[in-house]
């Protein structure tokens, strides 16, 4: 049940939109974390010794998770830009639907970039099939939390 389904929660078009807003800076202040965390560690990769030792595919992969990264943090930041750049121009449901789409887009962003960093290091350090499995069952498990799990709750409760 969502704040509008609810008959006890009277709130304004607005307050409604203001609590939205709150709610989607909280989950990006999570997102932002993990994020900075990942590219952090991607970051600090090239300048180790043992850089020079992946193969070509690894390397690829590694370029691929760096401009994830990028990718990431952009998506996490556009809706402070947007704010900054609306401020005080009574937009605010429009900027939340906006920045509720940037926060989706960002989550696959961000799953993709934690199963590639996972399969990245287990390719380097146990090998290809290690690193195949672990990305398979990483997409699994993402595709059954973050899909699989809130339908079932949807389901229920509706």
């Amino acid at each position: 049940m969502t704040a509008a389904d609810d008959p006890g929660r009277v709130e304004s078009p607005e307050g409604r939109a203001d609590r939205n807003w709150n709610e989607l800076m909280q989950e990006l202040r999570v997102m932002q974390t993990g994020t900075q965390v990942l590219t952090g560690f991607l970051l600090a990769v090239a300048f180790q010794p043992r850089f020079t030792e992946l193969s070509d595919q690894q390397r690829i992969l590694y370029i691929a998770l760096v401009l994830a990264a990028a990718t990431a943090t952009v998506l996490a930041l556009a809706p402070v830009g947007l704010h900054r750049l609306l401020f005080h121009q009574h937009r605010k449901p429009e900027l939340v639907r906006i920045a509720n789409a940037l926060v989706k887009a960002n989550l696959v962003v961000i799953g993709a970039l934690t199963v590639g960093v996972t399969a990245l290091i287990l390719d380097v350090t146990l090998g290809r099939t290690a690193a195949v499995s672990s990305a398979i069952v990483g997409v699994v498990l993402i595709l059954v939390l973050w899909i699989g799990l809130p339908s079932l709750v949807r389901r229920r409760q509706g």
